[in-house]
């Protein structure tokens, strides 16, 4: 968005001086309308040749396009010209060392400027659907943007009143189970496997509180630039990387918190503790602190521009927010999750092979853990030189669908298990609920997902199914708030409780 209005508001000077002989800016309404008029169309004309792979520019967008590399290779590097910039955009000095990497860098912004400024070919909208907003070339949002929205929160609204309709109508028709006199799980002891994950909820607690401490230093930035409270903290622990660790520290301490309720309700759900159970559980463990260790070293060195291109994708940071350790880090955790997938699987096994009112539950939450490991994988799915639009696309696949998909429905299986195991629920009626739960987390984010992809080069049908389903999002949230309002009374139902 800063390229392209840089380099806008360059080639309108540049414009303006060769008719007026004055800046832009300085001109009357009617004189800058009339620039502007005459840019837009020469700006939004695709001039690409796929055949040559030959982009052809008029003189004066050379020349702006010039000066507004001049100005990113000065704010990147250590330029005395930019410092009060780089100290409003908490960039220390020297963000990138090497001369040559900071040319390749302003060629990378301004292929992403022209994808947003320059029309698909038949198409009066821009790669980017118009985005980021830029009115001197007509970068607005496209009518379609508003139909649907306006759609979306119909949709919406139906959505919730859907739900609300199949609350009123069935809830309450079954009869409540009588709860049992005594707490059910009040014999239950702990397997060495399940005391064993103890530490891996302090690790939760100890990786939430450093994201809290990591979210503080990110905030200060925003009020000193460089420093914190006086102190150079951006030579050591630079923005980028604090907003790194904070937002990948996120997606490490839920993860770690849902692995280890699977390995400690696997046992506890069979009543069978499986050979080797314990040794696994703290393997698992330890491959978890290498993995949490070694991906924040290295993104700390590869933000510090010590891996060198070749190593920074396998062992640095590659870049993308959420997903943004190493690839090694990456293939390391997705076996990790093999590794968990086996244990929790080996120790409900006998609860699966099992014919009672928790057999369909169970296997729901078995489902749920196959999901969870397997989906991580989609991570994987780019390279190093994948298109950016491909890579959006897996990586959303991640972040909504692994972290706020599948562990939503593992969090709610395990939820009503716990409640039939209590005597609070039928073993039929949370099969239902956890299905219909299922259909509803499932529904909007599947197809909800696509509205991470409304910049990367997608048609107006994808958008409006990425609108339409992400609205669905938020039905869930008053689906919860009756799962809340259940538990409320369940824990009012028998004095225990």
């Amino acid at each position: 968005a800063d390229w392209l209005h840089r380099q806008v508001t360059a080639e309108l000077d540049l414009r303006a001086q060769r008719d007026y002989g004055q800046a832009w800016a300085s001109l009357d309404k009617g004189l800058q309308a009339k620039l502007q008029a005459e840019l837009k169309p020469d700006y939004r004309r695709n001039a690409f040749d796929p055949a040559t792979g030959t982009l052809t520019v008029s003189d004066e967008r050379a020349k702006a396009i010039t000066a507004v590399a001049a100005h990113y290779i000065s704010l990147f590097g250590d330029d005395l010209a930019t410092a009060d910039l780089r100290e409003t955009y908490a960039m220390k000095s020297n963000t990138v060392t090497d001369p040559a990497y900071r040319q390749d860098l302003t060629g990378f912004f301004f292929w992403a400027a022209w994808a947003a400024g320059t029309d698909r070919d038949g198409e009066v909208k821009t790669y980017t659907n118009n985005w980021p907003y830029e009115p001197l070339i007509g970068n607005a949002p496209t009518s379609s943007a508003f139909l649907w929205t306006v759609f979306s929160v119909l949709f919406m609204i139906a959505g919730i009143g859907l739900l609300g309709w199949h609350y009123a109508v069935y809830q309450g028709k079954e009869p409540a189970p009588v709860p049992p006199i005594n707490d059910p799980l009040a014999g239950l002891k702990p397997t060495p496997s399940m005391k064993a994950t103890a530490k891996y909820f302090w690790l939760v607690l100890a990786l939430f509180l450093t994201q809290i401490l990591l979210g503080a230093f990110t905030a200060h930035y925003q009020v000193e630039g460089n420093d914190f409270y006086g102190i150079a903290l951006s030579d050591v622990l630079p923005y980028s990387l604090t907003r790194s660790w904070h937002t990948q520290l996120a997606v490490l301490w839920i993860a770690t918190a849902w692995l280890a309720t699977g390995l400690y309700i696997g046992p506890a759900i069979s009543g069978h503790e499986p050979k080797f159970q314990r040794a696994g559980v703290n393997f698992l463990f330890v491959c978890l602190l290498i993995i949490v260790v070694g991906a924040f070293a290295g993104q700390w060195f590869a933000v510090m521009q010590k891996l060198g291109l070749a190593n920074n994708f396998w062992f640095g940071h590659q870049g993308w927010e959420y997903v943004d350790i190493g690839r090694f880090w990456q293939l390391f955790l997705f076996v990790g999750l093999m590794v968990w997938l086996l244990l929790v699987g080996r120790a409900l096994w006998p609860a699966l092979t099992r014919k009672d009112e928790m057999s369909s539950i169970v296997g729901l939450l078995f489902l749920s853990t196959v999901a969870i490991g397997l989906f991580y994988g989609a991570g994987l799915m780019w390279g190093e030189h994948t298109s950016l639009s491909m890579v959006e696309y897996w990586r959303w696949w991640v972040v909504h669908l692994w972290v706020e998909g599948f562990f939503e429905v593992f969090a709610v299986a395990v939820i009503s298990f716990l409640f039939v195991k209590l005597g609070l629920v039928r073993g039929a009626t949370a099969t239902a609920n956890v299905l219909f739960a299922t259909i509803v987390f499932m529904a909007g984010g599947v197809l909800g997902t696509f509205h991470h992809l409304y910049f990367a080069g997608t048609t107006t049908g994808v958008v409006a199914l990425g609108a339409s389903f992400s609205a669905l999002e938020v039905v869930p949230l008053a689906l919860i708030g009756m799962e809340a309002y259940e538990t409320w009374s369940h824990s009012k139902a028998t004095p225990w409780m």
